[in-house]
């Protein structure tokens, strides 16, 4: 591939992002809002917010809990907000996979950590991730409130979610891209909620 062909890649790259950014913001502004409302009451009431997914979708929800933890918006002063990202802890992920299977590397942590006024937050491209599906059953037994970051049509998560927001794209890439701004969009409303 030359360099113009490279070029030609990058821009179209480009133009689908802008493309997608603009279709989320027609239709899922609302979604993002209905989350932030959400997580917001849930912190106000005293719950925690613990956040999973795999891969690239597990860099995000580290990323979302360091956002809550430590703050969103540079020299805006706030408490901590009280959030667990399950994908953290390489210890306990790997004796839940070796001893129970990969399938129940979330379910185990949502089985001992997660209380009756704490939030569930699933981040899934494809939306069919085994091992989120088992802690999405786990939340739902302990009737907590179960967000879905998703994509595609949302998958099979999207019948657990009380609330969600689905990227409408195929493309993982696109995909964890506006997961990204809707993370940050989250953070921004519910720092303002609570502290604004």
């Amino acid at each position: 591939m030359n360099k113009k062909e490279k070029r030609a890649e990058l821009l179209n790259a480009a133009a689908q992002g802008v493309e997608l950014r603009k279709k989320l913001c027609e239709n899922l502004i609302d979604d993002i809002i209905d989350v932030a409302t959400l997580l917001s009451k849930i912190v106000r009431k005293g719950g925690a917010v613990f956040i999973a997914g795999n891969g690239g979708s597990a860099a995000d929800s580290q990323h979302f809990v360091t956002e809550l933890v430590v703050r969103l918006t540079g020299k805006f002063e706030r408490p901590s907000i009280p959030a667990v990202a399950f994908t953290a802890d390489s210890s306990l992920l790997t004796a839940a996979g070796n001893d129970y299977g990969f399938d129940k590397i979330f379910a185990r942590q949502a089985e001992s950590l997660i209380g009756k006024k704490d939030a569930l937050v699933l981040i899934s491209t494809s939306g069919n991730s085994a091992n989120l599906i088992e802690a999405a059953k786990v939340a739902r037994k302990k009737n907590v409130a179960i967000v879905g970051l998703l994509g595609g049509r949302g998958g099979k998560l999207k019948k657990y979610a009380t609330k969600s927001v689905i990227v409408p794209s195929n493309s993982v890439q696109r995909i964890q891209e506006e997961h990204i701004f809707i993370i940050h969009n989250i953070v921004h409303l519910m720092e303002q909620e609570l502290f604004g």
